[in-house]
Parts: structure tokens; C-alpha cells; sequence
């Protein structure tokens, strides 16, 4: 298993202004932060630097200006939020790079904490460019990155940064290192992913990869139409990409080669409209009427999740089951998620899920707490399932 550098790697940061990238790119509304939830995740990790008498020196983008200032995107109204969570100072500087920036930074003092403004605002950051790097280093003597949600971009915060600076994984970086570690690249076997969501062609590449990595894998969700179509079942009115059916065929073969089983819906909850509490009904997979929509997966479908996840000893699970956000259509997903929780409290499986919807059916469930990790990462956390190399999570790996 490979080791990243984490800050027990760091020694004492006791004096040293350690730039810290965070993901705060939080959801507002009339300039307030609605969601605190990324803000609440990096808190421990500026404690401890702070705490140990670190000079914190906070790094985030927020929105897409597009490498030119807007106030509109400014970080000012975010650090106001940061210092109300933190309970202490949070300083505000206007810039990221520059005399702005050296001069917020110079006036810290041991523990202090200062926000710089959105490293966005300059062209040099999503392009990487060394010149930019070497002015967000000036600012700093040792970095810290607790931005995985981010780090799927080379940019100068996320990754250049760990090449001229002693760089280390953040406490939340590292929680999600160590727990997708334990759901893909080192896990307890058997290790069965759950893969839900609307559409195959958003998640070709996340199929593809898990094929060769799990034992079993649970397709569900508008996707599973695609394969039901594929395997010549009538769908109805279902959404189903029928272009991708030579994809669905492809991704069964590969997994028959791989002594992956796949695991699709044998019965379904189905309505002739897409809607909260339509009136429906459940059919056998094979006897979807014409006029029908698949919202849901049936109970005898549940229950052989159920019994996968009874097999199981390691689960990744992204997007889900049915059509949630619309009651009754939720059944499906809350049941499994709710199967999958409890296996994990006693003890006898490691859950791991990320992406967005799939927090949200968590939430929904009541479940979210009870999984052994839950990732707000997006568009990382899916790129890590797909394969990909993430470059400011690789840019922390300790050289062999």
C-alpha cells in the first residue's frame, strides 16, 4: 500500500507559516454561507496547526472568475464564516501573491490564521504556471493540502505547490486517502460496489475499472435500464441510453471474464408519470408494461442486494437505486442503505460512498453517519473509482 506524507510527517510546525489549501467552495445565498459542511471538515486539521503554534495560511478557490478578480467570488464573506466555526481570528487578506498577501502573512503571529483571496483571481493557478507557484511559496515554509476535492486538477494550489515546498495530506485529505485505500486499492475481500445513478455514459470509465477491482457489482438506477434493454428486456418508457447497449453487452463480458458478477434488478416499481407519489405498481423484470416508467427497484431486488452485502466485506457504493427525491420511488435505495449501515455498525463490513447523490440518499436514509466513510469529494472521488491518477493527492506519495 502505497504511504503518503501526512502531517505526523511534518515535525513541529511551532513559528512556521504553513500554507494550507482547503476546499471551501460552499454554497451561498445573498452573502452568506448556507451549507457549512465543507467548512466544519477542515477545522480540525487548522486547530491542530494552529494549536501547535503554526502560522495558518488558508488557500481556496471559489466559483469560476476565470483568472480575472470579481468581487462577487471574493473569499472575504467565507472567512468571516471560517473565523465564526473556528472560534478564533480569521484575518483577510485581498490578494493571494503579492505585497497584499506578504503583508497579512507577516503580521501573524504564532497561531494566527489568515484567509488569502481566491487563488482564482489569477491565471496562473488553473494553469499551473511555475511563476504563480513560486509566489504562493513565497508566503509559506512548509504545505499542507486537506483539499482532496479538488486535487483531480493540476493546478498551482493543488499541486504544484508540492513540488517546492515540504508537502503534507491535511487530516481530512488523509481520512479519505486511508478510506478509499481500504474500499479499492487494499480492501477485505469479498468487495462488492454498488454503482446507481441515470445515465451509463457518465460512468463508462468507473464501470470499465470496477470490473477488474470487485467481486460483485450492483447496477442500478436509470443505468440498469440501459443493461435490461441490453439483455433484450422491454423497458417501457424507461430513460435508457439503447446507443450504449454494444457498451452495457461489452461491460458484462469483461466482468465474465473478470469473475465479476453483475447484479441487475429482477423486479421494479413502475408509473406512467415522473412524480411524487404516482400511482404505481411492481412487475417482474421481464413483464415492464409499454407504457411504463422504472422509478424504482422491486423488494425481490432488495433483497438479493441485501444478500450481497451480506457476502461482502468491503462496499463502495455511488449513486442510487431508484428515483429518491420522489416517495414511494425512495424505497429501494433507503432499504439497502439502511441494510448496508447496519452491517457496518456490527462490525462486519467497510462501507465507503461518495458523490453527490449519493450523500444526499444517504442523508435521506439517516444512514450517512453509520457508513465507515462518507466523501463530499464529487467529481475526485469519482476519478479515484475510475482509476485515474488524482495529482495533488499523487504529488504527497513518499518516493520509493
Amino acid at each position: 500500500m502505497t504511504r503518503f506524507r501526512t502531517l505526523d510527517d511534518a515535525g513541529d510546525l511551532k513559528g512556521k507559516r504553513v500554507l494550507v489549501r482547503v476546499d471551501l467552495n460552499v454554497p451561498m445565498e445573498n452573502g452568506r454561507v448556507t451549507d457549512a459542511t465543507r467548512i466544519t471538515r477542515v477545522l480540525p486539521t487548522i486547530r491542530e496547526v494552529a494549536e501547535g503554534g503554526g502560522r495558518v495560511v488558508l488557500l481556496a478557490h471559489f466559483g469560476r472568475p476565470k483568472g480575472k478578480p470579481d468581487p462577487k467570488e471574493s473569499l472575504r464573506p467565507i472567512a468571516e464564516a471560517v473565523a465564526k466555526d473556528l472560534g478564533r481570528p480569521v484575518a483577510f487578506a485581498e490578494d493571494c501573491i503579492g505585497p497584499k498577501a506578504a503583508e497579512a502573512v507577516a503580521a501573524l503571529g504564532d497561531g494566527g490564521v489568515v484567509m488569502l483571496e481566491n487563488t482564482r483571481f489569477h491565471a496562473g493557478e488553473e494553469k499551473n504556471d511555475r511563476a504563480f507557484v513560486e509566489a504562493l511559496a513565497a508566503n509559506g515554509d512548509v504545505y499542507v493540502n486537506e483539499a482532496f476535492s479538488a486535487s483531480h486538477r493540476a493546478h498551482a494550489s493543488t499541486e504544484g505547490l508540492a513540488h517546492v515546498l515540504p508537502a503534507y495530506a491535511g487530516r481530512l485529505m488523509q481520512a479519505e486517502i486511508e478510506a478509499l485505500t481500504k474500499g479499492l486499492e487494499a480492501p477485505a475481500r469479498p468487495v462488492l460496489a454498488i454503482v446507481g445513478g441515470s445515465k451509463v455514459s457518465t460512468k463508462i470509465d468507473l464501470l470499465v475499472n470496477l470490473v477488474g477491482k470487485v467481486d460483485a457489482l450492483v447496477i442500478g438506477g436509470g443505468m440498469a435500464n440501459t443493461f435490461l434493454h441490453a439483455t433484450g428486456l422491454g423497458v417501457g418508457k424507461s430513460l435508457c441510453e439503447k446507443d450504449l447497449a454494444d457498451t452495457a453487452l461489452r461491460i458484462i463480458e469483461a466482468a465474465r471474464e473478470k469473475n465479476c458478477a453483475i447484479i441487475l434488478p429482477v423486479d421494479a416499481v413502475v408509473a406512467e408519470e415522473f412524480k411524487a407519489n404516482a400511482p404505481h405498481h411492481t412487475y417482474g423484470i421481464d413483464a415492464i408494461p409499454e407504457t411504463g416508467m422504472i422509478l424504482d427497484v422491486g423488494a425481490q431486488s432488495v433483497e438479493r442486494v441485501a444478500a450481497a452485502l451480506n457476502d461482502a466485506r468491503t462496499l463502495v457504493w455511488n449513486g442510487p437505486l431508484g428515483a429518491f427525491e420522489y416517495a414511494p420511488f425512495d424505497q429501494g435505495t433507503v432499504a439497502a442503505a439502511r441494510h448496508a449501515a447496519a452491517r457496518t455498525k456490527a462490525g462486519k463490513l467497510v462501507s465507503v460512498a461518495g458523490g453527490g447523490d449519493t450523500v444526499a440518499a444517504l442523508n435521506h436514509a439517516g444512514v450517512a453517519e453509520d457508513f465507515s466513510y462518507v466523501s463530499t469529494a464529487g467529481g475526485a472521488f469519482l476519478e479515484w473509482l475510475e482509476g485515474k491518477p488524482l495529482p495533488g493527492v499523487d504529488a504527497l506519495r513518499v518516493k520509493a
